[in-house]
């Protein structure tokens, strides 16, 4: 497995893996998760052209997963990391996890943020016990992670207990 910054031509790809990976949302229930669309190829596009947007690829240099991500608040906020079922359970997520939060050092920034439903295995249990997040209390929220969750409530995704994460990132930059 190789990571790399994702190319345009492969964004289309991109929302392939992310409606695959999405479809285990219909096995707990929650089938409005699972019918949810995946970014545009406008926003993805966006992401790619400020070099937020990265891949995991297999041997034939095809993504089986991706991550992308936001500055907020003087962190790295993981948007979207998606991996395809058929390459799960292999640390492919936590390699692209693991690459962000490098970047992440090497720019001095303090730490990586996320949100994820509280419920799901392979969400907020999977990102405290294998990644190294944290969940926040509602007085640690960011005014940029409070409006991520607002927006996020707007869109229905409170119908599921969620929570803002967050790793703490050691810097590489020397002064």
């Amino acid at each position: 497995m190789r990571i790399r910054t994702s190319t345009i031509e492969e964004l289309p790809h991109l929302q392939d893996i992310e409606r695959a990976a999405g479809r285990c949302f219909r096995d707990i229930g929650m089938d409005e998760i699972a019918d949810d669309e995946p970014p545009t190829l406008a926003e993805l596009g966006r992401y790619q052209r400020a070099g937020r947007a990265w891949v995991a690829v297999d041997d034939t240099d095809r993504a089986m997963a991706y991550v992308i991500t936001d500055p907020v608040d003087g962190n790295t906020h993981i948007e979207q990391i998606s991996v395809h079922p058929d390459s799960a359970r292999r640390g492919v997520g936590r390699a692209l996890i693991e690459h962000v939060a490098a970047r992440a050092a090497a720019d001095g920034v303090p730490a990586l943020t996320l949100t994820t439903f509280v419920d799901v295995a392979w969400n907020a249990p999977y990102y405290a016990s294998r990644c190294g997040f944290r969940a926040l209390t509602e007085d640690e929220l960011t005014p940029g992670l409070w409006q991520i969750r607002h927006s996020e409530a707007g869109h229905g995704l409170d119908r599921w207990p969620r929570v803002c994460m967050r790793r703490e990132v050691v810097s590489k930059h020397v002064t």
